[in-house]
């Protein structure tokens, strides 16, 4: 018997009956950056095509991306102020929590509404925990966390999506919303979050760059993959519901080995440098850009992930792309 594998790709029609894996509007959530300090929105220079918008100015783009069908949004706060301790990003009535409840009032359940729950974009430090004596302590971190995710739980939020890698800030998070009634509010935690080259377009979208040093000292190590799974293990047994892994497209054989082991739905985050690299490679003509977004998500969940967070979430479905 002669074996042909190509008979199977031979043309678009036996090409897609046969196709292994299969992306849909239903896998994608879209991150979207409030900004306190204006009024209208504004486009990033380091990411083409994406904005900073006002609250009022989110809540339309939310609005938008729901009647696109796509289930869920992920929010991104720049506060007026900041400080040592992040305060404004628990403060009530501040950028976040007034994005989540318009959202809310407007939309009710049609969309999901995801917290992203990190002090970076609120310290005047720009890293993640509070520091003493140039150190990043955790434990003091913690107690601020939670502030924050009840902060953001008592807005409406449907999921709180811790993304600092301290120890043990999901049983935190846990712990203080079961203590204050929340206990249908999911925890998608960034469970493996490597210290990574690709974060780079999104600290300019969000103001976060830390101000001395690097995140090493909590982020991962891009050499350990062991570590991953660790890391996602005690995420699992300290509550968390969904797992996160950042960035995706370094990670696939991470989002892999976590798809194989676990049994909770597990996520990868296409970050601002994968799209910024993409972009800037399609403008000077070096790729076909519709090719290469559609390779990456795709990529992606053929890795094993349940679902990603994109830039390109809205415009695929619009331009039908996937």
């Amino acid at each position: 018997m002669i074996i042909r594998p190509r008979r199977l790709r031979q043309n678009k029609k036996i090409r897609d009956l046969v196709a292994e894996t299969t992306l849909t509007k239903d896998d994608l959530i879209m991150p979207i950056f409030v900004d306190e300090n204006i009024k209208d929105k504004k486009e990033i220079p380091s990411m083409p095509n994406q904005y900073r918008f006002s609250v009022d100015l989110a809540v339309e783009e939310v609005k938008e991306i729901a009647d696109l069908g796509i289930p869920g949004v992920i929010l991104f706060g720049i506060p007026k102020e900041k400080d040592e301790y992040g305060t404004s990003a628990y403060k009530k009535n501040n950028v976040i929590e007034k994005t989540i409840r318009k959202i809310k009032d407007e939309l009710g359940d049609e969309i999901l509404v995801i917290a992203d729950c990190c002090l970076c974009e609120y310290t005047i430090h720009g890293h993640c925990g509070i520091v003493k004596n140039g150190k990043i302590v955790n434990d003091e971190t913690l107690k601020i966390l939670q502030k924050i995710a009840l902060n953001y739980a008592e807005a409406g939020a449907d999921v709180i999506a811790p993304s600092d890698m301290m120890d043990r800030r999901v049983r935190a998070i846990r712990e203080i919303l079961e203590k204050e009634g929340f206990t249908d509010t999911i925890i998608m935690s960034y469970s493996a979050k490597y210290a990574s080259s690709f974060y780079g377009p999104f600290r300019v979208a969000a103001e976060s760059a830390p101000k001395f040093g690097d995140r090493r000292s909590y982020q991962m190590d891009i050499r350990n993959k062991r570590e991953a799974i660790k890391e996602i293990e005690l995420d699992i047994e300290e509550g968390a519901d969904l797992v996160l892994i950042k960035p995706a497209l370094p990670c696939l054989d991470i989002i892999n080995e976590a798809k194989k082991r676990f049994y909770v739905p597990i996520g990868g985050y296409s970050v601002s440098g994968e799209y910024s690299m993409i972009e800037a490679a399609a403008k000077l003509n070096y790729i076909n850009r519709d090719e290469a977004i559609r390779e990456v998500l795709y990529s992606i969940k053929r890795a094993g992930a349940d679902f990603i967070i994109t830039y390109w979430a809205k415009e695929v479905v619009k331009r039908e792309l996937i």
